[in-house]
């Protein structure tokens, strides 16, 4: 995953919930919700990877290891 990535997930975590505070309709103000949710979810893990992608390049430099 990419900045881009974790870019794409926030930007439609930010529409789902605006999405879901302008509709009158629950069903469709619940739908939204859980899209939010889970581009919220999917955002934070993109996150994490990329976290744990830039501490094991780190660490790999600091050994003196090249990414294979």
């Amino acid at each position: 995953m990419s900045a881009s990535d974790l870019e794409f997930y926030r930007a439609r975590c930010d529409e789902m919930t605006k999405a879901a505070a302008a509709t009158p309709l629950a069903r469709v103000r619940e739908r939204c919700e859980r899209a939010a949710a889970a581009f919220a979810e999917l955002a934070d893990r993109a996150e994490r990877a990329q976290a744990t992608r830039e501490r094991e390049k780190e660490r790999r430099a600091e050994a003196g290891l090249t990414s294979a």
